[in-house]
């Protein structure tokens, strides 16, 4: 049995070929070993595909440069290009831009490469399977996450999931809604924790609604309007504010809430995508904000943030998990999105929870 550069183990006859990964393999070992689990993945391409030239292509296109990708691949970055081409020849198609700046997929590369990971997230999950049949305790979920659910919901539940599962590990990517969704249609997350639309409409994914969060007036303990029972929006427009930009779907809806009382949008004196610095400046004690309710759980829970009680109909957004339609869940994919319901079951602490 032989052993590859990125710690795999190779071995069996001919005709099938065995592969072993231990936890230390790469992602590139991932994409170079993955099509050889079995000779019968290679006889389901078409013959004049070869399936290891697809991944190789993933590699490129995650790089953005050959040169970069023939150093992940073990390859020399002529040998890398030649497969490349040989791959285009076999299809019919360019599956590259090439530049004096890098590497970039055409619409066949972008479409073959979002195959390739999607049957690579299948080959993860059926090794995770089998890892659980064998009764082995352990097992890999790559989840995306929102910047509101990275605030209490997960947190909370990768604490419950490890008190089951302390082998289980888990790897978290972070983005917004237009960054998730595609991540989850290619298969580089096994789940996504997000902002999920009250109809689907990708037939793709499917969408599962854990709980319902609330965007909230924010304001420092200490500030003026904090402790009052009710506020008229009128009474806001005079306020120091720090937002969203405009296209924001918080933002949007702070602008209808003043649209419909008749008030002219908020002119905010400081306008970021970072949920962190809008809390931050918030903290300070003179300036307002807009934010999901969740994102502000510790510092409310704390009695440094308040929600101001504005005389006006809330904004809600939906909030759950999003996975490919096809395929199967992973036992840890399905362990996390047990703990995730779980505790998104449970009353917010300081919310009137326990």
């Amino acid at each position: 049995m032989a052993v590859s550069p990125c710690g795999a183990r190779i071995g069996g006859s001919a005709g099938r070929e065995r592969v072993d990964l231990n936890e230390r393999s790469s992602p590139g070992c991932m994409s170079r070993l993955a099509v050889s689990i079995t000779s019968g993945y290679v006889s389901a391409m078409r013959p004049d595909i070869d399936p290891r030239r697809i991944a190789q292509l993933a590699v490129a296109v995650r790089c953005g440069s050959l040169t970069a990708a023939a150093v992940e691949l073990g390859l020399t970055q002529p040998a890398l290009s030649k497969s490349i081409r040989e791959l285009e020849r076999a299809l019919g198609v360019r599956v590259l831009e090439r530049g004096r700046f890098g590497v970039a997929p055409t619409e066949a590369g972008d479409a073959l490469v979002a195959r390739h990971r999607a049957i690579e997230a299948e080959l993860r999950g059926a090794a995770d399977e089998i890892d659980a049949i064998r009764g082995a305790h352990r097992g890999r979920v790559v989840v995306g996450c929102g910047p509101s659910e990275a605030t209490r919901l997960l947190p909370m539940a990768l604490e419950a999931l490890h008190a089951s599962d302390p082998g289980l590990r888990v790897t978290v990517l972070y983005g917004l809604n237009e960054a998730l969704m595609p991540m989850v249609r290619r298969g580089e997350v096994d789940l996504a924790l997000s902002s999920v639309p009250r109809t689907a409409s990708d037939p793709e994914l499917q969408h599962e609604t854990l709980h319902t969060d609330t965007a909230v007036v924010v304001a420092h303990a200490d500030h003026p309007l904090a402790a009052r029972r009710s506020v008229k929006p009128a009474e806001l427009a005079g306020q120091r504010w720090v937002l969203a930009r405009r296209h924001e779907l918080e933002r949007r809806a702070l602008d209808d809430l003043f649209l419909q009382a008749g008030l002219t949008p908020i002119d905010a004196e400081v306008e970021t995508t970072s949920a962190g610095l809008m809390k931050a400046i918030v903290l300070q004690g003179r300036h307002l904000s807009f934010l999901p309710r969740e994102l502000i759980h510790w510092e409310e829970r704390a009695g440094l943030l308040r929600p101001v009680a504005v005389a006006a109909p809330q904004w809600s957004r939906a909030v759950g998990i999003t996975r490919r339609r096809r395929g199967r869940a992973s036992p840890a994919a399905a362990a996390l999105a047990a703990a995730l319901r779980s505790t998104a079951s449970r009353p917010s602490p300081g919310r009137g929870g326990a």
